[in-house]
This record gives structure tokens, sequence and C-alpha cells, in this order.
């Protein structure tokens, strides 16, 4: 176990692990060494599983001699270059000491071997003073800097292991108040540091007045000399301290700060009911009218003010939310990631809510257009930091995005990007504009090596950090919540869209209530005024170009793509790329789920499995009864479920499963088929053709469209599913906007079996 930099002693071992202590000189010696393996470990987390013994054994065979690892990446028995390069890196890691823990040289141990009961001199002697705080001492009066100096001399002839005699002659600090000043100084202070140097100046106290002497009161209950009696009632009375941080924690008071220009001044609420309720606590506990604090004038009401007054400010965090206070912030957060030396090094993510009101036009059967208003849709979008430059993205029109919109924007940024015809006249990418992996062919597929992002929760699920680390290879870096300071450059690029976008659209919603461009740009409720979800579309994406071929002030003028053509052909920046295998299944990023095989013979029902209330097979489940009751693994894509992928509790690929009925047929998502299920289930349409039921669902949505914004993005984000596809059902409501396909389902080709119907005799119809 390796702690870097240890502020405090440790022990020598820890649950059987030897424990070193890494200095920052041998850290930044290390630099390099570190910089290489963390570029490394991600390629190996990413192949390791890929890598078949041959590939390993043809590294060896191939290096012989000293070698570029672009040379031998080409060598023609490795096949797939970034295979190669996982295997290269594999070999480098194998063939370093095997021993499990790596030590680096100490610059210090905690405790010496067979070290057993230290003595206080043997402990003081020990004092590291240039670990102490730093301390002014202009900042002291001049009458007590000759004594700090004294004194700060004394202790540091003693941790140089001067003689006590010679300390006292040369500084006149008596040997007795030397020991007492090395206690004070290596007392914990409240910020979690020593005292230190503070301790050795004039009048400084490392603890609270604790009083020894006898109480006496007067019989007015004037308090004279009546110097920490409220302690002393503490102290004889341990159950009010609990009673009093139970209070606190219960929020049975708040405080409020008034001003810190003079210091911190606050103000108690809720003090007066507090005093009464710890006054029939004093009662219960036998205390008398002779007792403190019934025979003070005041009743003790000023110290349990300040004592409270303590206890609130003990922590920010406590004082913070019984101010009031929602969420904390400002807490100085290092960051894991390193700073971004290439492409691709570090790469943000996050969410903005467009601040612009938008409608979605459908047609009827007849033709006509009918227009609604939505909800504020979500752009999630990934930039690379080195080059500021926007690698992929993807709009949402929920409520929240989810993990499965993450993942969406994750394959976006990963696939080489498809151009979009544009309908908007004027519209488009210019000459110069466009992503980094549409004008470089080889950044598609390419990886990253950190992932930064907040702490939301659609963020840390558990299908977007397998997709992260396991399937991808990276590194992520989750910073702390409501600190978008943490992932500057993603916040500057939503800043820009909506100076340059979103504020010079009708409906621009604006920064709050007050806001004038509000007023200015408000369409008055004039539907025909207000941007469509195709037009916003096009508009994201020719905006989002021209930002890729915009001079930035962070890049010396330079526009992102010029930063990027730069780090990869004119550094040579070393990329990673997903395997070609990986390349080929993107549904196979998600978590797999677990499905058991269901059959019944009896029934003559063959095996298949349930999967979101729909059943699943193929041709080569339903021909095997041995798979009944095995677990298998499904893989799918949460845009398209009429398949999913399905391998065996080994490994052993099962194929594509398909939706049976109608399911199969018809794209959908899972939002949409989980919505569907269950208004088919409360209304007890279970039986009813899905065809028929979808057209029914449309046309609610869109009766209750007219009056709710909500329920409008709902039908809209159903038409826009149903449109990738023409289906009975899509084509009666065609919406304006166009989806493409999902990208991320497995390809192959539908084929519809026909059924020969039996018609008995007695039967006459009529059309």
């Amino acid at each position: 176990m390796l702690l870097i930099d240890a502020r405090q002693d440790v022990p020598s071992q820890l649950h059987g692990m030897q424990v070193r202590v890494v200095g920052d000189a041998e850290l930044a010696a290390a630099s390099i060494w570190i910089g290489n393996w963390s570029r490394m470990l991600p390629v190996i987390n990413a192949t390791q599983a890929l890598l078949p013994p041959r590939m390993l054994r043809s590294v060896v065979a191939n290096v012989r001699g000293p070698m570029s690892l672009g040379r031998l990446e080409q060598e023609p028995s490795f096949g797939d270059p970034s295979l190669a390069r996982g295997a290269i890196f594999e070999q480098l890691r194998r063939g370093g000491d095997s021993r499990s823990v790596v030590e680096y040289a100490a610059d210090r141990l905690a405790y010496p071997g067979g070290a057993g009961v230290v003595s206080r001199r043997e402990r003081l002697q020990s004092v590291d003073p240039s670990t102490w705080p730093a301390f002014d001492v202009r900042a002291l009066p001049e009458t007590a800097r000759p004594v700090f100096a004294a004194r700060r001399h004394a202790i540091e002839l003693y941790a140089a292991g001067g003689s006590l005699r010679e300390i006292e002659t040369c500084t006149g600090v008596d040997r007795r108040q030397l020991y007492r000043l090395l206690d004070a100084c290596m007392y914990p202070h409240e910020d979690g540091r020593p005292y230190g140097w503070r301790a050795a100046a004039k009048y400084a106290r490392v603890t609270t007045y604790q009083r020894t002497s006898r109480l006496t009161m007067s019989r007015d209950g004037i308090g004279r000399g009546a110097a920490g009696a409220f302690g002393l009632l503490l102290d004889s009375q341990p159950t009010l301290v609990t009673w009093i941080a139970n209070r606190v924690h219960d929020k049975r008071i708040s405080i409020v700060q008034r001003s810190t220009d003079t210091g911190l001044r606050t103000r108690l609420r809720g003090l007066k009911h507090l005093h009464d309720a710890f006054l029939r606590e004093c009662r219960a506990l036998g205390l008398t009218a002779n007792d403190y604090p019934f025979n003070a004038e005041q009743l003790g009401i000023r110290s349990l003010s300040a004592t409270l007054r303590v206890e609130c400010l003990r922590s920010f965090e406590r004082s913070a939310h019984l101010a009031g206070a929602v969420r904390l912030k400002g807490l100085p957060h290092e960051a894991s990631a390193p700073v971004a030396t290439q492409a691709l090094d570090v790469v943000e993510f996050d969410g903005h809510r467009l601040d612009i009101r938008l409608k979605v036009v459908v047609r009827d059967p007849l033709g006509f257009e009918q227009q609604f208003e939505i909800e504020r849709i979500w752009l999630l979008v990934i930039l690379d930091v080195f080059s500021r430059a926007v690698l992929g993205y993807h709009i949402c029109l929920n409520r929240e995005y989810s993990r499965y919109d993450v993942i969406r924007t994750i394959e976006a940024a990963l696939e080489p990007h498809r151009p979009r015809s544009f309908t908007l006249p004027g519209v488009g990418y210019g000459a110069l504009g466009g992503f980094p992996s549409g004008k470089l062919p080889e950044l598609g597929y390419a990886t990253w090596c950190w992932f930064k992002l907040d702490n939301a929760k659609a963020n840390l699920a558990a299908d977007v950090r397998h997709a992260l680390a396991e399937f991808i290879g990276c590194f992520i870096d989750a910073g702390p919540a409501h600190t978008p300071d943490d992932r500057p450059y993603i916040e500057r690029f939503f800043g820009s869209i909506a100076a340059n976008l979103s504020s010079r659209l009708p409906g621009y919603t604006g920064t709050g209530a007050r806001d004038v461009r509000r007023a200015l740009s408000d369409p008055k409720r004039n539907l025909r005024l207000y941007v469509s979800l195709d037009e916003i579309e096009e508009l994201l994406e020719a905006a989002i170009a021209a930002y890729n071929a915009s001079p930035h002030d962070g890049l010396n003028g330079r526009t992102p793509l010029e930063a990027v053509v730069h780090s990869v052909r004119g550094r040579g920046a070393m990329l990673n790329w997903l395997p070609e295998s990986k390349r080929q299944t993107l549904c196979l990023m998600q978590t797999p789920r677990r499905a058991t095989v269901r059959g019944y013979l009896h029934q003559g029902q063959r095996p298949h499995i349930n999967f979101h209330g729909i059943r699943y097979t193929n041709a080569v489940l339903a021909s095997t009864a041995t798979s009944l009751g095995q677990t298998l693994r499904i893989y799918y894509n949460s845009h398209d479920l009429r398949t999913v992928r399905a391998f065996a509790a080994n490994g052993a690929e099962i194929g594509v499963l398909k939706a049976q009925g109608a399911w199969g047929e018809i794209l959908h998502d899972l939002k949409l088929r989980q919505e569907v299920l269950r208004l088919r289930g409360r209304k007890g349409l279970g039986g009813a053709n899905l065809h028929d039921f979808l057209e029914s669902y449309v046309s609610h949505k869109l009766q209750k469209a007219k009056g709710s914004r909500r329920a409008a993005s709902d039908a809209a984000r159903t038409l826009r599913t149903l449109a990738a596809q023409p289906t009975p059902s899509a084509q009666a409501l065609h919406p304006s906007v166009s989806t493409p396909i999902s990208e991320g389902a497995p390809a192959y080709e539908l084929r519809v079996a026909p059924e020969r119907l039996d018609i008995g005799s007695g039967f006459v119809g009529a059309i």
C-alpha cells in the first residue's frame, strides 16, 4: 500500500499489507513513469479479455531490439492494431516485478522496528516543526515578538537534538515550559492540523477554560467570580452535553448570519424556547434553586447561547444547514484527472437544458398541421479539454435525462460523424465547420483516457460506469456536486450556445423571470413564431459545427478543429481506438441483464425469455429443450427493443433474439414499451391489437397535448420513435421531425413468414 506524502504517523503494516510513504520529491521524480502507466492501464483494461495467448507470444517473438511502438503495431501477424497495442502493454505489465505490492523508497517509517512503549521525551523528540502550519510573526504586537522568537528558537533547538541545558542557556526558556509548549504545539486544532507555532504565541490557549474552584454566588444572583460556571455544570451533568448536541442535531434552533465586517456576528433563533426546555431538563436532573443556573440572575441564558453558538459553528456543514442552506458550494476539489497534453487525453461531459420554448408539428390524416408547445429539451455534450472541440452530442426530450441518454452520447462521440442534410435555407456546415471525427477519419472510434462528469444519478449509474471503465477502458473523474467550475470548458460551451443561438431565437426564456431578453423574445403564445423541434435540431448541428471552426480565446486564436489537427497530425498524439470486435457490438456497452429461459413441455411452448414483459426467442433457442432453466446474459439497446443479444452463462453466443408479435416489427424504445404496457394493463386491453392500440395511444397523447406541455413532449418522443420505421400507426400520424434509426442495434434483415389462413365453409363476406 502506498501513501503519498502522509501528514501523520502510520503503522508499518495495515491489514496484512506493508505500508510505505512516498514523499513529494520521489513523486515528482516518478512523474514520467506515472504518466506512462496512466496511458497504458486504460488500454490494458479495455483489451485484456480480448487478447489471445498467441498474440502475447508474438509480441515477445517480434521484439528483438529497440523499435518504435507504431512500427510494432503494424506487424501483419498482429491484425487489429488496437489489440496489438493492448498485447504490448500487457507484456510490459507482466514483464515487470511480480511482487503483489509495489514499494517506493520511503522518506520515513511510522514506527521503528521493535518499538514498544515510547516515553514522553522519545515521543517529543520526533517532533518535526517543518510540517507545522506557517506563522506570520508580524501579526503579533511588537512587545510579544521577543517572547515568540525565544520560544521558537527553543523548539527548533530541541527538534535538532540540542540538550536541555543548552536550550535554557541560549533561549531562557525553562525545560518545564518547553515541554508544555511542545504539548500545546502538537495539540490538534479544529481545522485538523496541529496548533504548531500558533500555540507558541504569548497568551495562546489550546483548550477552553476549565473551572476547578467551587462556585459561590451572591444573594442577588449577580455573577461575580462565576467564570466557567456553565462548563462546571456540564462536567458534573454529562447528560446535558448530550441533550444540547441532540437539540442542535434536531434543528431545534437556527442561526442567522448578520455580518462579517468586524468578525462573525450571528443571532440564534429559538433560543428562548430552548432555554425553557433546558431549565426543565435541569429540574429533572434534581437541580434546586440553590444550584446553578437557577441561582443566576439570567438563569444561564447567555452561557447557554455561547455554548449553542459554538456547537452550531463546530463544522461548516452543520452551521450552513442550520442557516437554511440546501446545498454546500465552494469546497476546494483536487482534481484527479491530469492536465490534458494532447487531444482525447481528458474529455468533459454534462447536460444543459436549452433556455428556449419549442413546438412540435404534427400532420393529421387529412394533411393539416397541428402545433403543440413542448417542454424544454436537454442537450448532452462530450467535449475534448485539450482542443475544446465537441466530439459528439445527443438531444433528449424527457423531463430528466437518464443513463440511456448518457450512453447514447458516448456512442455519438465514438462513432464517426455522419453529415446531416439541412432543410432550412442558409443553414449548413460552411467551408470549415464540422466535427473532429468527420474531418479526421482516424478519430473514428478513438477513445479517451479520462472522463470528467458530475455526480448526477444518471451519470454514475452502473450501466454508465460499466460502459466507461469496462467497455471503453478509461478513468472516471466524478467531481463534487453543484460545482460547475470543476468542468469550466463545457460550461463555457453551454454559455456560447446560449449567447449565440438560444438568446437570438423567439421564445428565449432568459436567465430568470426578470430577464429583459425574455420579455423581448416572448412570442405571446403565437405558436407560429415558435421554433419547431425539427428546426432546433438543424440549428444545433450547424451551431456546434460552427463552434468547432471558430477562433477560441483559450487556444490563442486557433479553432478547436485546428487544435485537433495540430495535436493528432502535427505532434503525433498517441491515440487509442476501440477494438474492431467492440465497434460492431456497441450494444454490449451496457451492463448485461440476466434472464431465465422459460418453456412448458406439456403445453408445447418453446423455450423463450421474458424481457420487460415481452417474450424473445430465435431458432437456436427454440429448437432445444436443454436450455430450459438456464440463465442468459442479455444485452440490449434501449432505443430499439425489437431485438436483444443473448449469451450463455459460459460466454457462448446464443444469437439475436427477436420480440414476439408486433413488438418485433415496430421500432420502439424502452420508455414507450413500459408506458404502453402500463396503460394496457390498466385499461384491460392486454389482448388488443398493438397497431390499433398504438394509434389510440398517440391520439390520446395528442388530445392531452393541447393543454399540457409535458404530454406534448411525450407525444413528440413517441412520434419520433415510431417515425424511424414506417408502420401503420406511424403513417397515420406522421410528425414533421425525422429521427434516424438507432445505430446501437445489431444489423440484420427482418423477414416475416406468411401465414396460411384456413377459412371454413358457410362464411359469406361482403365489403
